[in-house]
Order: C-alpha cells, then sequence, then structure tokens
C-alpha cells in the first residue's frame, strides 16, 4: 500500500506496467491505478527510414504485447524519445554525450514523443502524443554543474523536466505529464476503453 498525494492505494494491482520507470508508476498512482511492475526487454533500434512517431509507438506496443504471456493483468507499455531536427536523442552515455545534447536543446523548441499502448479485450490500443519544449540558453557551466548532479544518466535527451531540469525550460505547448513520462489524459482514455478503472485503487485519508 502506498500514498500518493493524501489517497492510499490498495495492493491490489489491476495493471500491469511493462517499464522500470518510478516516473510512470508516480503517474499512474496519481490517478488511483494500482500496479504492479514488470520490465519488458526488447530491442530498441530504430529501423531504417523509421519516423520519431512510428518508433516510439512501435517500441510501446512492443512493450504492452511482451508482457501478455507473463500476466492475466491488462499491460501498459511506453515510450518516450525527445527529438530535435528530426533526430532522436537518447539517454546520454557519458558526460560529453550529455554535453552535446543539452547544448543542442539550448535557446531552442525540441519535441518529446511519448506513446502508449494498452492490451486487454480491445486487443492492444495505442496513442502517440508529441509536446514542443523550449529551452532557454544554457551556459557551458551549467550543462557540467547538471551533469554533476546525477539526474542526467538515465533521461532521454538527457534532462529531467520534474526535476533540477525544470529552472531550464521556458516554455511547453502541451501535455506535461507526457514530458515526465506518461500523457495521462491519453492514457486514461485507453485505459478506460480496456475497461481498468480509473480512481479506484485510493480513498481519502484521514
Amino acid at each position: 500500500m502506498s500514498v500518493q498525494h493524501g489517497r492510499i492505494l490498495t495492493a491490489e494491482p489491476v495493471l500491469c506496467l511493462a517499464s522500470a520507470s518510478p516516473r510512470r508508476q508516480a503517474l499512474l498512482a496519481s490517478i488511483g491505478v494500482s500496479t504492479c511492475v514488470m520490465p519488458s526487454d526488447i530491442d530498441e533500434t530504430p529501423l531504417a527510414g523509421e519516423s520519431p512517431e512510428a518508433y516510439v509507438e512501435r517500441l510501446a506496443i512492443a512493450k504492452a504485447q511482451a508482457g501478455v504471456p507473463k500476466t492475466s493483468l491488462p499491460v501498459l507499455g511506453s515510450d518516450t524519445s525527445v527529438v530535435i531536427d528530426g533526430q532522436i536523442l537518447g539517454k546520454p552515455v557519458d558526460e560529453r554525450d550529455a554535453a552535446v545534447m543539452l547544448r543542442a536543446l539550448s535557446g531552442r523548441y525540441h519535441q518529446v514523443l511519448t506513446a502508449v499502448a494498452v492490451t486487454g479485450s480491445q486487443g492492444v490500443l495505442s496513442c502517440c502524443v508529441t509536446t514542443l519544449v523550449k529551452m532557454r540558453a544554457i551556459s557551458q557551466q551549467e550543462v557540467a554543474d547538471y551533469w554533476l548532479t546525477g539526474e542526467p544518466v538515465d533521461k532521454a535527451g538527457g534532462y529531467a523536466i520534474q526535476g533540477l531540469a525544470a529552472v531550464f525550460v521556458e516554455q511547453i505547448q502541451g501535455s506535461h505529464s507526457a514530458v515526465v513520462g506518461l500523457p495521462l489524459y491519453e492514457t486514461t482514455r485507453l485505459l478506460r476503453q480496456q475497461g481498468v478503472p480509473i480512481w479506484s485503487g485510493c480513498y481519502q485519508s484521514r
């Protein structure tokens, strides 16, 4: 049992999350969806000529489908990519890689693509959400200092909008929760279509 924003989530899961991301777990908990976590190990290599939108949606679907044989629950898979000038920025492999990414994003708009797929009685339902994010100009010293916090290491594009990198973000056009890792409006729609209850895993604590 866990507490999120004054609500207590029941221990009984109604959804299997095919991701080890604590951010996605927290976002689902925030709408009262109790989950069990079962990360999917899939090949994330882009296909030749594949668009970023097709790439993230394909991965989300593959992650969800990989979890189906392991559980009787509906399975949610998701993938997030940071895209600038049509190029996908993955997770930085080292400090230099992170610095290259942040310098590319500095003072410019970029896209954050998050795809969600949910398995269930309706088969596999999916969608891809695009959010525009504008970074202010980021100095070289800030880039170096940010790396030392440890936050960029496992983040797409080398930054976490919900964390310390919030100070770099000048403007967002679209879904903030999608940039964090899960577009809650669209995710709720898919869950309801698959019969997964929203809010049922919580009640007001006293």
